[in-house]
């Protein structure tokens, strides 16, 4: 099980802090503990509660195989979300979000396919200097908008986002096609459009990374969990195949002993006609004998 920060971890880390009062979006009225100096205090036990769920869900998916994208274009998060999603794994976007990226996914996998060929083709000595560098700019282009989601070939199971206000579009894809949404919310934002709302400071950098940090190693472990139920299923599989193999060779070994004491039988059979020869030898032998014992008789 990960292990979720204190509420002492979040308090150092200003997770607490959310923004003026004045700016305010009343549905995070629940989420709020106080307001000090115009300032919203954000409840760090609801934050925590919601953070248990969230690190529940990920580890789930990450246990069964499943992809999560991580979202961050704001620059004080955007690197921080990258290093956590490449360290554990998960795919990531932190230029910009794509227009499309979920509602017409077959574009999308254009751009990643060109990608792809272009990685192969960029280095061709038969294409010109010219050429060569045309190509070398347009990967550079394509690897910054959609070299954290290669591996995507369909669509992901969930989308974790860092400033849902700021990435509405994002959320809005999500919700079109049924991709769970998870985000840290901040006092400004609509808590009600997100499956699972973390609310916390989404504009402090420790505050982004203590959050992204613990949903990241959530879904490390669940890989870690899923990686070895499938060696222990391919274990169990090669002992199948072992056995199996093994019949084989038992049926094959008792196939040529079949064979082998069929090839024998004839020389049996041989055997026992010699016997029937001198048997009928020796009885035409002592029937012979009694002829010549009567013929001496009648002498």
């Amino acid at each position: 099980m990960s292990n979720l920060p204190s509420l002492k971890e979040l308090l150092e880390a200003g997770v607490h802090f959310g923004h003026a009062t004045k700016r305010w979006n009343p549905n995070m009225a629940k989420d709020i503990f106080t307001a000090k100096e115009k300032i919203h205090i954000i409840d760090l036990e609801k934050t925590e509660k919601a953070l248990q769920e969230v690190v529940d869900y990920v580890q789930k998916l990450g246990a069964e195989g499943k992809q999560i994208v991580f979202l961050a274009t704001k620059r004080q998060a955007s690197e921080i979300v990258k290093a956590e999603a490449q360290r554990s794994g998960a795919m990531y976007m932190t230029t910009r979000w794509l227009g499309g990226l979920f509602t017409n996914f077959e574009m999308v996998n254009k751009s990643l396919a060109k990608m792809t060929e272009l990685e192969g083709t960029s280095k061709d000595d038969k294409y010109t200097k010219r050429e060569q560098l045309l190509m070398v700019r347009a990967l550079d282009k394509l690897e910054r908008y959609v070299g954290g989601i290669r591996g995507m070939s369909a669509l992901p199971e969930a989308l974790f986002i860092v400033d849902s206000r700021k990435e509405d579009n994002a959320v809005k894809e999500a919700r079109k096609v049924n991709v769970t949404t998870i985000a840290l919310v901040d006092t400004n934002a609509d808590p009600t459009v997100i499956d699972y709302p973390i609310p916390g400071n989404d504009d402090a950098i420790r505050s982004i990374s203590i959050i992204v940090k613990t949903i990241a190693d959530a879904y490390l472990e669940g890989k870690e969990m899923h990686a070895k139920k499938i060696a222990k299923e391919e274990k169990v599989e090669e002992k199948k195949v072992a056995k199996v193999e093994t019949k084989e060779k038992g049926a094959t070994f008792a196939d040529s002993e079949i064979k082998a004491e069929v090839k024998e039988k004839p020389k049996a059979k041989e055997k026992v006609d010699v016997k029937k020869e001198i048997k009928t030898e020796k009885k035409a032998v002592a029937k012979k004998a009694t002829k010549v014992t009567k013929t001496k008789k009648e002498d």
